[in-house]
């Protein structure tokens, strides 16, 4: 590993036209990479097309591989959602720019700021691009984020947002919030061993057929791991008179609930309900 690596540095040391030049574009780069970031806080699809190049290659921080026209595609259905999604802001800091005549390499930490259930939660991100410019103008081909770790309390307080959310939307019936807030495999295991799916559970709480007068969380416990996080605590809960489900009387459950982070956003996956 160390020879490829000596003689990537050696190559490009030798190869005429590949030494840096002092970057001399580098104010017109940092002004694009800003006035990219400020549109792509709107889902400014204008913005996407002046940036990237139609031959980008774009490796995100999952690990998915995706072109321009993949980006164009989300930005499209990015516009067609739902007003009350959670809308993220994003900036540049540590930028760092390196030039060989036509071609520039742009490094910087991407931060991304989202603002969800009234709270903000802050994501950071490693980014190198690599820059052609063409016909005068300068797009970027090349891309790739890498995810800054989140410390063991960032992701305990987002984990913590998430699953108060996640209660309150049940509670509220808010079907719109507790499809944001669940994963699509969403599986909820109840006390009596019945298994309820994300889109029932949807069905259940707009047709009113199950609707709670009362949720409370209380002894509440978080375990994160990486991009996985487990919750445990009881819940005491009273169904509305109106429900379906059993009568109306005060129950109390211990839950234990498992979330996943989705591109920076924790979603629950499945929870299971126990009687106290």
């Amino acid at each position: 590993m160390k020879k490829i690596a000596l003689a990537v540095v050696l190559i490009i040391s030798i190869t005429p036209g590949l030494r840096a030049q002092g970057a001399p574009d580098a104010a017109e780069l940092t002004k694009l990479l800003n006035e990219f970031l400020d549109g792509a806080s709107r889902n400014e699809a204008a913005m996407h097309d002046r940036f990237w190049a139609d031959d980008l290659i774009y490796t995100g921080s999952s690990g998915r591989r995706i072109g321009k026209a993949d980006i164009m595609r989300d930005q499209h259905s990015l516009h067609a959602s739902r007003s009350g999604d959670p809308s993220t802001s994003y900036s540049a800091e540590d930028v760092r720019i390196q030039q060989y005549g036509n071609t520039a390499i742009v490094a910087f930490r991407l931060v991304a700021t989202t603002k969800r259930e009234g709270k903000l939660e802050t994501s950071n991100y490693l980014n190198t691009g690599t820059f052609l410019k063409r016909d005068g103008k300068w797009q970027a081909v090349s891309w790739q984020a890498t995810g800054v770790p989140r410390s063991d309390d960032e992701s305990k307080n987002a984990v913590a947002v998430s699953e108060a959310s996640f209660h309150r939307a049940i509670f509220a019936a808010d079907t719109k919030a507790l499809e944001r807030l669940s994963d699509a495999s969403f599986v909820w295991t109840r006390r009596n061993g019945e298994r309820v799916s994300l889109k029932r559970l949807l069905d259940e709480l707009e047709s009113g057929q199950l609707k709670y007068s009362k949720i409370e969380a209380a002894d509440v416990t978080i375990s994160a791991y990486g991009d996985a996080a487990v919750v445990r605590g009881v819940a005491r809960m009273q169904l509305d008179s109106n429900s379906g489900k059993i009568d109306s009387k005060q129950i109390s459950e211990h839950y234990t609930m498992i979330l996943v982070n989705r591109d920076g956003a924790w979603k629950v996956v499945s929870m299971h309900s126990s009687g106290v």
